[in-house]
């Protein structure tokens, strides 16, 4: 079952449990999804979908910090209910050491040998890692193996 089938499962779901938090998310995804699919004049793959849902997911996280300043726990709890249904569609997050492993095996797989072929190897990495670990975390992994490989 690819992802955008998924979503519509999980959307009618949440229509016949009346669940508000669900629809709101699940509809506002779509929503997103929809919009990328007439920007790009296609049906988008399920590694695009990944890649919105992570971004929906990051906004919200900011959004939650932005309540938490406001003191409005109210929409905190909102947003952190619409995290966990969008998470559900995400793979899931990878441990450290196979992080290790993989971004090992693909700055020998683009033949790089030191801090300058990072955005080589970053541009494989978040190809291959896509929602499962955030881009931040890649980066520094990625200086330090780089920075290893050079000394």
């Amino acid at each position: 079952m690819s992802l955008y089938t998924a979503i519509d499962e999980q959307l009618k779901e949440a229509m016949k449990a009346k669940n508000r938090v669900a629809l709101d998310a699940l509809r506002g995804l779509r929503s997103v999804i929809k919009n990328k699919e007439i920007e790009l004049h296609r049906k988008l793959e399920d590694k695009e979908i990944i890649q919105l849902i992570a971004k929906q997911i990051k906004q919200r996280e900011e959004a939650i910090a932005l309540y938490k300043k406001g003191n409005r726990p109210d929409l905190v709890e909102k947003e952190s209910q619409e995290i966990e249904v969008l998470r559900q569609f995400m793979p899931p997050p990878i441990s450290e050491e196979e992080l290790i492993e993989r971004l090992k095996s693909i700055i020998d797989e683009v033949g790089a040998s030191g801090p300058r072929d990072m955005g080589k190897v970053m541009k494989v990495a978040m190809e291959q890692l896509a929602g499962r670990v955030e881009g931040k975390v890649v980066s520094e992994m990625v200086k330090g193996l780089l920075s290893e490989i050079s000394n």
